[in-house]
This record gives structure tokens, C-alpha cells and sequence, in this order.
């Protein structure tokens, strides 16, 4: 029996300010009017409450890139993993792949970490090659050989399993273990009307008797997972919080914690490493019978103490992606609110009378790219205001040209596809990631240092982790 329920507002006596007209009553137009409802706090996520600060290099730049010069900007309010994604978090993610799309199985191969990264022509590391990721005595770790392109795609399905949870638990919908291709829950696809589910009971419209599902006004689902800005990255990494009073900070961080060292200088652990890095040519973890770090390669994700914000390994462990495109002169080139590069404007794809079109065979909506022609009177969606094509790519370099034996298209390669063209490493898909890991130096710990891989590669020392949007109040719950 399908049991109908009134809406989140129904009931609500209050009447528009602008108008006078009532909310939520039928007679009076039945215009739908929610309680002011606060952003619950998404599973694993810790809340950052948002600021203005320093981003930049804290430290002597030995390597004399000049690629993250300090300048002032705010970061809005946002969540964020407390831990790095762990192997076991991955497993579940690729398990439900594989369980879901029966019919498609190059998704599920899509998804698989590369664990040849482990792989070293003059290491014993094939150990690591077929168990880190598998075995269980690795569950808590950090997942490693995950690419720029895998990390979101995870994101995204994170955001429709805690969303489809969400409605489980308001009994909107029944628990469905036998999704099955196209028709999975997708966030997007069910706020289009294009995923139905075993529905538990419905919401009324203010008229007491039309059944709707749920929608943004709600204030039920959350916003997507995804990966930080490096902005809020390098903020959430430094934890200035637990270093200001009133509106002054007064002591700077080189690291996540306080202080210029890299050993605990508090009570019991006094001594202790607090982080998981290289701590010289050859010492990974220390000598036996007092290791450094406890670690040969990553730990566990709750691996040492948190930082002012709750989080933890953000220096050492691994390195992590973030959203943004690299290029080595962001600072002359930024915006000082929410800073961020790598912005693609879509739009949804519809049919010629206006519908949205019908979700493809993975259940998703479709989406395109925003035509520069459509944006003619839209100076922001420009193309050179979201990804700088005159900054690296082979279709901005000298050789290139769209008539001839040069004509495009563009290439990702360190040569274009004339011999000995040089063009730029650094292209749209060149992607940042911050935070030092198991293998590298106390330098690359500092939260302003900065490096860039291509979208489509991995490492041993590279994983993710997951970030959320913050609505309404910045001082959160």
C-alpha cells in the first residue's frame, strides 16, 4: 500500500511577505513553502567553516617554480573527508559496479585502480602489486593507482548512494537490491522524473491528494560529492582555526600542525613523527625497535593526530588529487572568492520542443558542453574564463593551424604531431595534486607546495578524497 504523507511544509501558516498570499494552501494558489531546513552533515565528512587567508608557499620554494605566490582569498564553508579513501571504500564502490551493470562490464574495468603502479624494475614490490588492494590486512589503508577521471567518477556515484539512502531512511523509497543497469538510482535522473524505485510512501502537494516525489526545495538530499578545490585543499590542510582568536591569526603554519618541526613536541608522544613521509635517502620508516613512523609504505587513514579541523594525513600518507587544472602562474591569474580553474559549463541535452532527453544506458542524464555561440551575450561561460586554451595546448602553439598538414586535432603529447614541435606538458587534462606522501621529503608536506600529473595517470603515493558544497549558513549546524 502506498502511503501518503503531507509535504515537509504542509501545515505551515505563513503567508508571503511580497504578496500576502498563503503558502501551502490550496485556495490561495498552492504555492509550496518548506521549513527552513539546515544541510545535514553527509557520511565521513567533517565541516570546515569557511574564512579569507594566505594561499601560497609558506616556505623557501627550492624548487624555484614560483607557482603558488601568496595572495589573499576566501574559501566559502565546505565538507570534507576526514580520512582519505580507503581500499575497503573503493572494494564497495567497484563491488556495486560489477552487481549493477550486468550488461556492461567495461564500466566495472574502468573503475579498477591500476595496482601496477606498485611495480619497480629494481624493487621486491610485486608483494604489494596483488595484496594492497585486495587484502584485508590493507582494508584501512588509502586506495592508490586511481586517476584524476576514476576519483570523480566515484565521487558521483558516492553522491547517489547517500542520496538514495537518504530517501530510504524518510521511507520515500524502499530499498531496491536488484537494481539492475539503466534503471539504478541516479540523483539527477530521479529529480527529472526518470527514476521511479519501489516507492515507500509519497509526499502530497498542498492540495492533500496529488502524490510528488521529492525535490531540491526539500531540503532532503545533499549536494554532489567531489573532490576539493586546491584552494579548499591547502585552507582545510592548514586548519588557521585552531591558530586565531577573534579575527587575528596569530601564529602561521609551515604544516597542518603548529609549529616548524616535524616531530610531536607534547607530552607522551613527544618525539613522534607526525606524518607518514621519507624522512631521508633510504629511511622510510626508521630502525627496528622504534620506527619513525610505523609505516614501511601508507598507513591506515587515521594514521597519526588530526589537524585543527578534525582531519587527518592531510601531509604524509599520500598525495591527493584535486579538482583543478594546473597551470604554474594561477596567482596572476585567479579570482580572490572561491578560487578555482577548470570550470567546463553544461547544460542538459533536450529535444526540439524542450524535454529533457532520456537518461542513457548507465541510468545518467545527458549533458553537453555549453557552445560558445550559445553564450554570445554571456560573457562568463566564454571559453578562456574556464580553461585557459592559450596556455600550453598544441592547438595554441606556433605550429599549429587549422588548414594544411598542421590542421588539428590537438595534441596531449610532449611533441606535436609534426616532428620535433614542441608544445607544453601542461595541458587541460594536467591536474594538481598537493600534500606529500609515504615517499617524499618534508618539503612537499607544506600545504602551499604543489604538483601536477596528466588526468589519465597514477601512482603508489597518490589517492583522493571527497568534498561537499556547504548551503545556506556558513557557520554550519
Amino acid at each position: 500500500m502506498v502511503l501518503l504523507v503531507t509535504s515537509c511544509g504542509e501545515g505551515t501558516k505563513k503567508a508571503s511577505t511580497t504578496t500576502g498570499w498563503e503558502y501551502n494552501n490550496p485556495e490561495m494558489g498552492g504555492f509550496l513553502y518548506s521549513k527552513n531546513v539546515e544541510q545535514k552533515t553527509g557520511p565521513g565528512l567533517v565541516f570546515i567553516e569557511g574564512g579569507t587567508f594566505i594561499m601560497g608557499r609558506t616556505i623557501d620554494d627550492i624548487t624555484y617554480d614560483w607557482n603558488n605566490v601568496n595572495r589573499r582569498v576566501t574559501v566559502t564553508s565546505f565538507y570534507m573527508d576526514e580520512t582519505e579513501i580507503r581500499n575497503v571504500d573503493y572494494r564497495e564502490y567497484l563491488h556495486w559496479l560489477k552487481r549493477v551493470y550486468t550488461n556492461y562490464p567495461q564500466v566495472y574495468k574502468n573503475a579498477l585502480p591500476d595496482t601496477l603502479v606498485w611495480r619497480s624494475p629494481l624493487s621486491l614490490n610485486e608483494p604489494y602489486v596483488e595484496n594492497y588492494f585486495r587484502h584485508p590486512a590493507y582494508n584501512e589503508y588509502p586506495v592508490v593507482g586511481v586517476n584524476w577521471l576514476q576519483a570523480n567518477d566515484y565521487c558521483l556515484w558516492r553522491t547517489d548512494r547517500v542520496n538514495e539512502k537518504l530517501l530510504i531512511d524518510e521511507g520515500i523509497l524502499l530499498p531496491d537490491p536488484n537494481q539492475n543497469n539503466e534503471q539504478n538510482f541516479n540523483t539527477d535522473a530521479y529529480l527529472a522524473g526518470q527514476y521511479d524505485g519501489i516507492v515507500g510512501k509519497s509526499l502530497l502537494a498542498p492540495d492533500g491528494q496529488t502524490a510528488r516525489r521529492v525535490t531540491i526545495e526539500d531540503g532532503i538530499l545533499l549536494p554532489k560529492y567531489r573532490l576539493p578545490t586546491e584552494a579548499e585543499w591547502e585552507y582545510a590542510a592548514l586548519g588557521l582555526i585552531g591558530n586565531t582568536y577573534e579575527e587575528r591569526i596569530f601564529t602561521g603554519k609551515m604544516y597542518p600542525w603548529t609549529g616548524h618541526n616535524v616531530r610531536n613536541a607534547k607530552g607522551k608522544d613527544m618525539g613522534k613523527m607526525m606524518a607518514n613521509f621519507q624522512r631521508g635517502k633510504g629511511d622510510y620508516m626508521g630502525v627496528a625497535g622504534a620506527l619513525n613512523d610505523n609505516a614501511d609504505i601508507t598507513a591506515p587513514v587515521t594514521y597519526g593526530w588530526p589537524n585543527d579541523y578534525g582531519l587527518y594525513c592531510m601531509a604524509g600518507n599520500v598525495n591527493e588529487w584535486v579538482q583543478d587544472v594546473y597551470r604554474p602562474l594561477s596567482f596572476e591569474d585567479f579570482e580572490d572568492f572561491r578560487p578555482f580553474r577548470g570550470n567546463v559549463f553544461q547544460t542538459l541535452v533536450r529535444d526540439q520542443d524542450g524535454n529533457i532527453v532520456q537518461k542513457d544506458s548507465l541510468g545518467r542524464l545527458r549533458y553537453r558542453d555549453v557552445k560558445d555561440e550559445e553564450a554570445v551575450n554571456r560573457r562568463n561561460y566564454q571559453k578562456s574564463y574556464y580553461v585557459n586554451y592559450k596556455d600550453g595546448d598544441w592547438e595554441s602553439s606556433l605550429e599549429y593551424s587549422t588548414e594544411g598538414a598542421n590542421k588539428g586535432p590537438g595534441s596531449d603529447r610532449m611533441y606535436g604531431p609534426i616532428a620535433n614541435t614542441a608544445t607544453s606538458l601542461i595541458t587541460d587534462h594536467a591536474r594538481v595534486y598537493k600534500g606529500g606522501s609515504w615517499k617524499d621529503r618534508a618539503y612537499w608536506l607544506n600545504p602551499g607546495t604543489r604538483r601536477f600529473l596528466d588526468e589519465k595517470q597514477s601512482t603508489d603515493d597518490l589517492g583522493f578524497r571527497c568534498a561537499m558544497n556547504r548551503v545556506g549558513s556558513p557557520k554550519g549546524n
